[in-house]
């Protein structure tokens, strides 16, 4: 079994592209599968009743809440279903724990049709309210927190609250400077689109949607993953596929590739380019098979194959629209932009007056290749042997501090955690665990050598989660360092397990149902505290916008409450103290409040803040334009996406700029203030 350790995705993945890649699961076994629901269905509620770290039966109070989650996730904004839909499905909802513990998944499959027989509905209203005269001049306003709403009783109140919607999606375009034609034909064409998306839907999908929703009424962290999904999460801990390697996405019904993977299949052949769009695709022999709105995660799941077998693409190429047909074989793919990346900076060319080398290391994620590692490959995927190739190169440079670079990383093997952690500590705790009976395990590192005793810096944001901050919960409470970013980090503080769905003694016959990534254990710090809600605290904070949105687990459903235990016995090794941290968070917050460009940044905080809670929007175009003039940065979702790009895309991994400059600010001082203490000592 597999241990894993990860934050609450915010977003599917970065930039929505998905990599072509090979599994073993093909779109007719997944096509079959739902003769095998009923028995997916039954085997997941014995597991999750049997394995979760509560232990809570799947009964009325479960199932109450499980018919409001699964209903909360087909239709979030209440835009859809009816309020006599939703009272037709009071009926079970006590009912349907039982009904699930049998096997019985009819009703999934009865909401969901009942759910595209809603949008459908819908989108022909919406189609045809695109087409209507709007007064941008009016004082309306569209509720957008679904907790104002109830569902909608009468078929006037559908159409009032569409009017709405449709009325600020046109507003949106005029204000991005849109002509009236185009945005109505844009509108027409993302309703259509989003029809035929929602229609593709394939079964295993809303089963998969229908198990998580029971899931996640036992925590946040515990879902059901599809054999599609699966093979998606073994690729993101491996970050090696078998494929093409290009990323696709998809607009307005059309597969377009987005990038080429460097050393890939499509890389060595040249032919694909960046912005080529896809139009159908075969295998190496048979009929080709038109993709054209087509699903993209269908799309992908042609395009995939076993390493060594051929693909057939009909490509309309970028430059020119012709349209030409390319054959490619699968290969194994590295995928290298998820990996840990380091380098050294002269902070003399970033800092004026100051004279030192900074080591920096981002680590994406802690990824290990655990069938690799089980087969005893040398060369499998591992963070801590990643981290460990950089440490060395570091140790040939001379360099004078360390910046561990952990934003946005959500978390990864629990194992990997340790042994991080173990290249900057000498044996002993880590992390302890509590498993289901209470029994509290200590897990050690167990090699003495340390691969880098100088300063450290840990940075963090509200993004990094779990094995993050098993590493820098260590790094704090050993006294080996700093932790500098958001206030404090994400606070997810427990050990989820992936397990196949299947009877332990089926093991090896079982069809493949998919699995569960279940929640065994919960971990805590080394000094005794759960990281659970809390997180770990920063030591010098940094302005920074996403630190004051709803994420971490305190704003998640079902979370497990913060907690401690008995501290574990560990060393102080005096690299940090509590008057240490003081003055370098004091000279920080003087250059700070004196840095035009934090300054700007707190604005968009303050302007964020007076907004964050509003219950609608207006739909007036002279008080939405002002409102939009005053703030440009106020984007939630592209603030996301911006500091993911940042810290993924090729280049500097620690790019200049007002914050990262800052931090190696903090670095410069931090040195300084070691090598005193170093010389009073002497």
């Amino acid at each position: 079994m597999k241990c894993r350790v990860t934050s609450r995705t915010v977003r599917s993945l970065t930039l929505g592209l998905l990599f072509v890649a090979a599994s073993t699961i093909t779109a007719q076994q997944l096509s079959s599968a739902k003769n095998d629901d009923d028995a997916t269905a039954k085997l997941v509620c014995e597991m999750m009743s049997r394995f979760h770290i509560h232990q809570v039966k799947i009964d009325d109070k479960i199932s109450s809440e499980f018919l409001d989650t699964f209903l909360k996730q087909l239709d979030p904004q209440k835009q859809y279903f009816m309020k006599s839909d939703i009272e037709m499905y009071e009926k079970y909802r006590n009912e349907l724990d039982d009904m699930l513990k049998m096997g019985h998944v009819k009703f999934c499959y009865d909401v969901w049709d009942r759910f595209l027989h809603r949008l459908e509905e819908r989108i022909e209203l919406a189609q045809q309210l695109i087409d209507q005269p709007q007064d941008f001049t009016k004082d309306e306003n569209l509720v957008i927190d679904a907790k104002e709403l109830d569902w909608p009783a009468t078929a006037e109140e559908v159409r009032e609250r569409w009017r709405l919607r449709i009325k600020y999606d046109l507003l949106n375009l005029k204000l991005e400077k849109t002509s009236d034609e185009e945005a109505r034909e844009r509108l027409h064409r993302r309703y259509r689109m989003l029809s035929q998306t929602m229609k593709q839907t394939e079964d295993f999908e809303k089963l998969e949607m229908y198990l998580n929703a029971m899931a996640h009424c036992f925590d946040p962290h515990s879902s059901y993953m599809s054999p599609q999904t699966l093979e998606d999460f073994k690729i993101s801990m491996n970050l090696q596929l078998d494929g093409i390697g290009a990323a696709l996405r998809s607009e307005d019904g059309m597969t377009i590739v987005a990038d080429i993977v460097p050393g890939g299949a499509a890389a060595e052949d040249g032919r694909l380019q960046v912005g080529d769009k896809i139009v159908a695709v075969g295998q190496a022999e048979g009929e080709m098979v038109d993709i054209i709105e087509m699903k993209l995660s269908k799309v992908v799941r042609y395009i995939r194959g076993e390493r060594g077998t051929k693909v057939r693409l009909q490509v309309k190429k970028a430059d020119d629209s012709e349209v030409v047909n390319y054959e490619l074989t699968r290969q194994k793919i590295e995928l290298k932009s998820s990996e840990v990346k380091g380098e050294v900076i002269e902070t003399s060319e970033r800092i004026t007056g100051s004279q030192a080398r900074i080591g920096v290391i981002h680590i994406p994620s802690f990824y290990r290749d655990f069938d690799g590692a089980q087969q005893g490959l040398d060369d499998f995927k591992s963070t801590a042997r990643d981290v460990q190739k950089v440490l060395d190169d570091f140790n040939t440079q001379d360099i004078d501090a360390v910046v561990v670079d952990l934003r946005t990383n959500g978390g990864g093997a629990l194992s990997e955690a340790i042994e991080v952690s173990g290249l900057f500590l000498e044996d002993g705790p880590i992390v302890q665990v509590k498993e289901q009976t209470g029994k509290i395990k200590s897990h050690d590192d167990v090699d003495p050598s340390v691969s880098y005793k100088g300063p450290l810096i840990v940075l963090c944001n509200r993004l990094s989660a779990s094995a993050s901050e098993i590493f820098a919960g260590a790094i704090k409470d050993y006294d080996r360092g700093i932790i500098v970013g958001d206030q404090t980090t994400h606070g997810k503080g427990t050990v989820q397990n992936v397990m196949p769905v299947t009877k332990s003694f089926q093991f090896l016959s079982s069809p493949d149902r998919g699995a569960l990534k279940l929640t065994i254990n919960q971990f805590y710090r080394v000094n005794g505290d759960s990281t659970q809600n809390l997180g770990v605290k920063s030591d010098i904070v940094l302005p920074s916008l996403i630190d004051h949105m709803d994420l971490g687990e305190s704003f998640l459903d079902n979370a497990l409450a913060f907690d401690r235990i008995a501290p574990a016995k560990h060393d102080q090794l005096k690299l940090r103290s509590g008057e240490l941290v003081a003055k370098l968070a004091t000279e920080s917050q003087k250059r700070v409040a004196n840095n035009e460009e934090f300054q700007k940044l707190q604005k968009d905080i303050d302007k964020y803040l007076s907004r964050k809670n509003r219950k609608s929007i207006s739909l007036n175009e002279a008080v939405l334009r002002q409102e939009r003039n005053s703030d440009k940065s106020d984007d939630e979702t592209k603030t996301l996406e911006e500091e993911e790009e940042k810290l993924t895309k090729d280049g500097p991994i620690f790019p200049k700029g007002y914050y990262n400059d800052e931090v190696l600010h903090i670095a410069v001082d931090y040195i300084s203030l070691l090598k005193g203490l170093d010389t009073a000592a002497k």
